[in-house]
């Protein structure tokens, strides 16, 4: 059985996410994950107290078994369908890496320096956390989606303001990594 262990092939994987896009159409649902985050805040009641929070959290109850879906199938993925192989690096990234502080990247997929919980008793981890969290949460709302609801649906749907968030979100990643991880870093 040694497919399990095997990532699955763009010609499954594809069609497999076009048929669940085709059945959310069908069904008039839009996918994405940072919504999640305002329909949980408002089934918890921040609706009381912030009117952003105050709508009908029950017409997206089917969403949040996206976010239940993923965690399961995460955690399934992670601790019985995988054989523990790091894949391969290029020799160039993992040098890189290396001029950077990042020791061991050729042996995990998530290096200590960034997710350990050393992380929480760092005033620079906890800075760049709150900062990262801020930023991200602030550019999901401003765009209207993050960036699996614009990539995914918003561009099976054809809509022009997806496109230019997906490629919003691209430019901003190569200057992250360009130009600002190493300053952090």
């Amino acid at each position: 059985m040694s497919w399990i262990y095997e990532p699955w092939p763009w010609y499954i994987a594809g069609p497999v996410i076009a048929l669940i896009m085709v059945l959310l159409l069908l069904m008039e649902k839009n996918f994405g994950m940072s919504s999640n985050l305002r329909t949980m805040c408002a089934a918890c009641g921040a609706g009381k107290k912030v009117a952003f929070f105050n709508f009908d959290w029950k017409a997206q109850r089917w969403n949040l078994l996206v976010v239940a879906g993923s965690i399961i199938g995460g955690f399934i993925a992670s601790n019985y369908m995988t054989d523990n192989l790091v894949g391969t690096m290029n020799p160039e990234t993992i040098e890189d890496l290396r001029i950077l502080g990042f020791e061991g990247v050729e042996n995990q997929y998530l290096p200590a320096e960034l997710f350990a919980l050393d992380v929480f008793s760092n005033p620079k981890g906890l800075f760049l956390l709150a900062v990262g969290g801020l930023l991200v949460g602030f550019g999901a709302r401003y765009a209207g989606g993050c960036t699996s609801g614009h990539a995914i649906s918003g561009l099976s749907e054809l809509q022009l303001p997806s496109l230019i968030a997906v490629i919003g979100f691209f430019v901003g990643g190569l200057i992250m990594i360009y130009f600002l991880f190493p300053l952090i870093f």
